[in-house]
């Protein structure tokens, strides 16, 4: 017996978070059993390579580390989590929510590598995480497809208010850019859902209103 696993992805400043924390929402105010969980576990021992990736101890530029390289370190936090944290309730037959996943490498690290080479780095990924460390596969991935210049906006905004500074993929906008063209690809090889965060205009969503096509979706592929 297993659960079912709704995975939330997107580029940095997609309002991927807020749409996590609705639906974590809505569910929770209908007395909906489920775990959440959150990519990467930032104090947890397990990401502590990723943390000194992300800060540029390895380099400045996201390059600096390779994407098979960048990808491990992401994947054994994530497998620490499974195996200390949701495993157990998952198996037997527990509804999890993720934000983020398996599905970031594809969004993040492809991108650093020639476009032929992604087909085989998605297949690559998928053998380690779901055939090697034995970690589910989604039951459905729900990208928001934020277009870059109002995702640079959102993240400049959150910065400012914040009084804080974005990691190595955040600050670099041509890299955001990319992520965003490895995203849609990994969407058409995996299947995923895409949810456009603008309008037919151009303008930004409410969060209502992508909640609600997210809602929807579920429904439709009776996992709520």
């Amino acid at each position: 017996m297993k659960g079912k696993l709704i995975v939330f992805e997107g580029t940095d400043g997609s309002g991927k978070s807020t749409q996590f924390a609705r639906l974590c929402e809505r569910l929770t105010g209908q007395g909906e059993k489920f775990q959440r969980l959150i990519f990467p576990q930032y104090s947890e021992p397990s990401s502590a390579l990723l943390r000194m990736y992300l800060k540029g101890e390895f380099g400045s530029h996201p390059d600096d580390v390779n994407a098979y390289a960048a990808s491990t370190f992401y994947a054994v936090d994530r497998y620490a989590s499974w195996k200390k944290v949701w495993g157990a309730y998952y198996e037997e037959g527990g509804l999890i929510l993720a934000d983020r996943y398996t599905t970031s490498n594809a969004v993040h690290q492809a991108c650093k590598l020639p476009r032929e080479e992604w087909e085989a780095f998605f297949r690559w990924l998928s053998d380690l995480e779901y055939d090697k460390l034995g970690l589910p596969e989604p039951d459905v991935v729900f990208y928001l497809d934020m277009p870059t210049d109002k995702a640079v906006e959102m993240l400049r905004a959150r910065e400012a208010s914040t009084h804080t500074q974005g990691d190595i993929h955040e600050v670099d906008t041509a890299y955001l850019a990319k992520c965003r063209q490895t995203a849609l690809s990994a969407l058409e090889h995996w299947g995923w859902e895409r949810i456009s965060c603008v309008d037919a205009t151009g303008a930004v969503r409410s969060v209502e209103e992508i909640h609600s096509e997210i809602w929807a979706r579920l429904g439709v592929l009776g996992l709520i």
